[in-house]
């Protein structure tokens, strides 16, 4: 039976249950009173059998306005259910832009109608979001096999082909393919969660990614300062070490051309953590912050080379990987140039220094 004609039964059975309930209370506590006697008229003989057919008709009246009613009420009461199963059916067929929108004063129906909606607006966003990053991870893994594709015609054309100088362009080509493609796995994998965590200390993290990436700042003419107290953090030991690695490089990938600087510093407060990498160079206007942390966004000024690839996936593994450690990523322009970019974790022992 559908959830509609249960209803309507259990509305129709409360109503004729008190209706037999009221007749009871009638036959037992007035009929008793009245004499059977034959000298008596009307005595309870006579009354019972002229009781006893308005009664049937007073039941069949009861169960008709029960059934008739319960139906009614209960499709009034279904109504909201109905509209939220429309919706669900059109969001498993592909349409995540309809909403219930459910109107009326706030109730049970009304709470789950909301609730309802609101996940099918982070659906859609989410949603929108893989699909704007998967064409813009096609398109960005399309253009190394293009570029190697065309170089293999070109040399196959070319009987005076320079073999060496070919190898050499086909694996940078390559390598910056691989690079690409290990950073969308790193993506995957910060969005999946689905990692080990162990304390470790951000601020050797810092000291070890600036000493691995010391090279890289040396030939750019970049400086590198680190500083900071012990910062323990809960996390990936794979995961976060790629975190303050990219926000190392992405410091000295955009900073300036020579003579700029980067400074590297951890805090530690009673309930959080912050790593903060800032550097100088360009000054990045206030309306580009929030789209710096966007897949294959890339900044203004930068530049491939042999160094980086430029993919534009620096900042947005950062803040992947950030969220899936449940913290926070903050990004402030520098008024005189660069950028001060802020990851704030969870303090794995908080209640020892509150």
């Amino acid at each position: 039976m559908s959830a509609r004609l249960k209803l309507t039964l259990s509305y129709a059975g409360v109503v004729v249950v008190s209706g037999v309930l009221l007749l009871a209370v009638v036959v037992l506590y007035l009929l008793r009173y009245v004499p059977d006697t034959v000298n008596v008229f009307p005595n309870r003989s006579d009354l019972t059998r002229a009781f006893v057919p308005v009664v049937t008709i007073a039941m069949i009246v009861l169960l008709a306005i029960g059934l008739g009613g319960g139906w009614i009420l209960a499709g009034r009461m279904l109504a909201p259910l109905e509209r939220i199963g429309d919706a669900a059916r059109l969001a498993a067929q592909g349409s995540l832009s309809h909403r219930v929108a459910l109107p009326g004063p706030r109730d049970e129906f009304r709470d789950l109608a909301d609730v309802f909606d609101s996940m099918l607006e982070q659906l859609e966003a989410h949603v929108a979001e893989q699909q704007r990053f998967a064409a813009n991870a096609s398109h960005e893994l399309r253009t190394p096999l293009a570029i190697t594709q065309a170089m293999l015609e070109v040399a196959r054309d070319d009987p005076d082909r320079d073999v060496d100088a070919l190898i050499a362009r086909l694996q940078e080509v390559n390598s910056r393919a691989i690079g690409l493609t290990e950073a969308l796995l790193l993506l995957s994998k910060a969005d999946q969660r689905t990692f080990r965590r162990e304390v470790l200390d951000l601020s050797l993290l810092a000291e070890e990614a600036v000493e691995v990436l010391l090279p890289l700042a040396d030939r750019r003419g970049v400086s590198v300062e680190v500083s900071g107290a012990s910062a323990p953090a809960l996390g990936s030991s794979a995961l976060l070490p790629q975190l303050v690695t990219n926000l190392v490089v992405n410091a000295i990938v955009h900073n300036l051309p020579s003579g700029g600087s980067i400074a590297v510093r951890t805090h530690a407060l009673p309930h959080a953590v912050a790593l903060v990498v800032e550097n100088t160079g360009d000054v990045v206007p206030a309306h580009r912050v929030a789209t710096l942390v966007e897949p294959f966004q890339r900044g203004a000024d930068r530049t491939r080379d042999e160094d980086h690839g430029g993919a534009g996936l620096g900042l947005a593994i950062v803040d992947r990987l950030t969220q899936a450690h449940g913290g926070t990523l903050v990004l402030t322009p520098r008024a005189e140039g660069g950028l001060i970019v802020t990851v704030w974790l969870p303090h794995p022992y908080p209640a020892a220094l509150s």
